[in-house]
């Protein structure tokens, strides 16, 4: 079964937008395996919007701009692989793309024949310019069906943000959703999307995930001009990794990993974060004590009889310690169960923790623990 755990690569948009190039993929790919990426987990290379001709070709078929690319997609396809990497394309379920290059409206067979042909492990499908009266839900079962038939395994990411896409998107053959609007590279957007998804986790599963958009960690307010408003700190970035990470999100890289800090690679390698995110079982998180506007403490089971614990201090200058009562993660003192949390990032271990712990958070900083439950004594 494809997508058997979350989706994880990189994506041009966040930082290139429209400015997309053969030299740029290929340079990607080499750095990918430079910087232990691959290793990391992170397999595909996806080519968003603007890789195509304004109007299809003679033949009906899709082709690439042939100054941005000028030996096609398939050749692409075929460096990607040989670094052991997977080909992620970009196309649209209406008349147009959203930048306005020719689309799949009414060609869904041919051009998932097409992509199959070029290489294409992986389709990004957008909603941009769809006809009125046309049924949305069933023009991405039109092109769940063309990549079913198509020859080849192709990871479907259905990308729309509709109200209601996690009640109806998993029978149209999708393997992951929008579900957001688009990202920014601030604390602010980064915080709204993750809050706007908490009545929303239990839509994801093994399969089909729910997408929260793609990671602006290590943008550092550089890039496309629709993604880079503000920039964040390494500690916000660190809170956005980890959200999406407890959340179970597709991982696609933003940034131009040719050109970011080592904080934001390490980050973006750090085992603990990944495990969780890639767990099995790809169970939801729970919200611990109720959602509350300046702090989030989310529980996750995981596999192996281990538990990932968030915690998120959105407070802007207060230094305190965020209060973790196990009661409400379900273990009662009078289970005589305790647990032992080990932190993601440092290392740091609390034994024997009954009851609550005093977690001490700086502002904008987060703790991600893996947990194991254990016996107290009386």
């Amino acid at each position: 079964m494809l997508a058997q755990t979350p989706p994880m690569g990189w994506n041009t948009w966040n930082t290139f937008g429209t400015d997309i190039s053969e030299e740029l993929i290929l340079q990607t790919a080499d750095k990918f395996i430079e910087l232990g990426l691959k290793d990391a987990g992170y397999e595909y290379i996806v080519i968003d919007d603007c890789w195509a001709e304004m109007r299809r070709d003679k033949n009906g078929r899709l082709s690439a701009d042939p100054v941005k690319f000028p030996h096609g997609m398939k050749y692409l396809s075929d460096y990607i692989h040989s670094k052991g990497l997977k080909f992620g394309l970009y196309s649209n379920a209406g008349t147009r793309t959203c930048k306005g290059h020719a689309s799949s409206f009414d060609h869904e067979f041919e051009d998932a024949e097409t992509f199959a042909e070029w290489g294409v492990d992986y389709l990004k499908y957008d909603f941009c310019n769809k006809p009125a009266g046309v049924d949305g839900p069933l023009l991405y079962q039109r092109m769940g069906i063309a990549l079913r038939e198509c020859g080849r395994d192709i990871v479907y990411a259905a990308c729309n943000s509709l109200p209601d896409v996690g009640e109806w998107i998993r029978a149209t053959g999708a393997h992951l959703y929008r579900t957001t609007t688009d990202i920014q590279d601030n604390p602010i957007s980064v915080k709204n999307i993750a809050f706007s998804q908490l009545k929303k986790l239990g839509y994801s599963a093994t399969g089909c995930y729910n997408d929260i958009d793609m990671l602006v960690v290590g943008m550092y307010n550089r890039g496309n001009a629709a993604v880079a408003f503000g920039g964040c700190t390494d500690d916000e970035y660190r809170m956005h990794f980890a959200l999406w990470c407890m959340m179970g999100a597709p991982l696609m890289i933003g940034c131009d990993i040719r050109d970011t800090s080592p904080q934001s690679v390490e980050l973006l390698k750090n085992k603990g974060l990944i495990r969780i995110d890639q767990d099995a079982e790809c169970r939801p998180p729970s919200v611990v004590g109720g959602q509350i506007t300046d702090k989030l403490i989310l529980f996750r089971m995981l596999t192996d009889n281990e538990y990932a614990i968030g915690i998120f201090n959105y407070t802007d200058s207060d230094e305190r310690p965020i209060l973790l009562n196990l009661y409400d993660c379900g273990l009662a003192r009078t289970s005589r169960r305790g647990l032992t949390m080990t932190d993601v990032f440092t290392s740091e271990t609390f034994e024997n923790v009954d009851e609550t712990v005093a977690v001490p958070m700086k502002p904008h900083q987060c703790r991600v623990f893996i947990a194991k439950v254990v016996n107290l004594a009386d």
